[in-house]
């Protein structure tokens, strides 16, 4: 029971820094966003502290709420980050908890499938309602302004669960 509380709050946290990350990052300016990829982050970490389960919850929890406390991201994109949402945390999850694969290459292949999720939703919703994406627009334009986000997803989440694991490891 203690130890379901203790995830059960992690996810709330995780869900919570899914909403306040991109406030402070858009801040900074108003597309940084859609470059730094705020909301990625405690996703994935989701999924690598917590397993799959808890990184499918998150994704998909954090842009519905982000949406409807701020606006953010528009609602057209809300189904499309929902679903890379989910496949990042799930992915991530099943990589490094199930498969055991080393962080970083655990991460970059999460990236991957998260990536196939937004392009597979773009694709499906695309053909049923006008988006003002297309799968081109995704590939020519999606994927290289995103690099800065993945970059810092590559240097900061490992920094950050070396960091989670030791302080949990400390008895105070």
């Amino acid at each position: 029971m203690r130890i379901l509380n203790r995830e059960i709050a992690l996810n709330g946290l995780l869900i919570a820094l899914g909403v306040v990350l991109p406030i402070a990052f858009h801040q900074i300016h108003t597309a940084a966003g859609r470059i730094f990829l705020p909301m990625h982050i405690p996703v994935l970490l989701a999924g690598i502290l917590l397993g799959p389960i808890s990184g499918l919850i998150v994704g998909l929890i954090s842009p519905t709420l982000s949406f409807l406390l701020t606006g953010m991201p528009p609602a057209y994109a809300v189904p499309l980050m929902t679903l890379e949402l989910i496949f990042y945390g799930s992915a991530s999850g099943i990589a490094i908890r199930k498969l055991r694969l080393p962080l970083i290459a655990g991460l970059i292949l999460a990236m991957l499938v998260g990536r196939l999720g937004f392009a597979l939703a773009l694709f499906v919703l695309g053909r049923f309602v006008q988006l003002p994406y297309d799968i081109t627009y995704f590939i020519i334009y999606a994927i290289p302004t995103g690099i800065p986000g993945i970059a810092l997803q590559i240097v900061l989440i490992p920094l950050l669960v070396r960091g989670i694991n030791l302080a949990s490891r400390t008895k105070i």
